[in-house]
């Protein structure tokens, strides 16, 4: 099993760069993340306090040193500020696939080239760098937004996980599931990188 697979290299482009989610991070996250609509289809519920981010960033990086989940804070190229995060987790480097989610993105950089040039990089390691076979990703059934930009990605439509997640509302999520191989990934880096143009 090769170690590179839990790295956390700083990625960047020319709208983004991804580095590390560490605790420096909360001050921003917590400012970018003030809008209650960024939260409509997460599984956890909105910080109230920088410390409340603190205690969230916290439990990605216990995440991070057991392997379930790789966090990155996803920083605006331009100005520095903290725009979201995200994340690779069900990292199986034997089965060469990883998913990618946890993501979330200020409301003033949805929209832009942030979050397409993010995935770009994440997709990009996975299966150039990393030698990944299949990336996928899991959303909210009802999220439609996610849905749409998942299928504008390349990703395509595998299923539903019925019952699959419980939110920190109670509530109970049935997850559709979508994925990506090593045999899309040309054409859809391509689109991609056509997009960001």
């Amino acid at each position: 099993m090769s170690s590179s697979w839990y790295d956390r290299p700083v990625l960047s482009g020319r709208y983004v760069r991804l580095e590390p989610l560490s605790l420096s991070h909360a001050e921003g996250l917590f400012e970018a993340f003030k809008d209650p609509a960024i939260w409509t289809w997460q599984n956890s519920a909105q910080p109230r306090s920088v410390e409340e981010t603190r205690e969230a960033i916290g439990k990605a990086l216990a995440d991070c040193e057991r392997g379930v989940r790789l966090p990155w804070a996803q920083i605006d190229a331009v100005t520095g500020e903290v725009a979201g995060e995200t994340s690779y987790y069900e990292v199986a480097p034997a089965d060469r696939g990883l998913c990618v989610g946890h993501t979330r993105l200020g409301t003033r950089w949805q929209r832009t080239g942030v979050n397409t040039e993010a995935k770009l990089l994440l997709l990009g390691r996975a299966f150039d760098d990393l030698g990944a076979i299949r990336v996928g990703w899991h959303t909210h059934v009802s999220n439609e937004r996610s849905r749409r930009a998942l299928e504008r990605l390349g990703a395509s439509f595998e299923g539903v996980h019925r019952k699959h997640r419980i939110r920190a509302d109670g509530s109970v999520r049935d997850t559709a599931v979508y994925g990506m191989t090593d045999d899309d990934w040309p054409a859809a880096g391509t689109a991609l990188r056509a997009r960001l143009r």
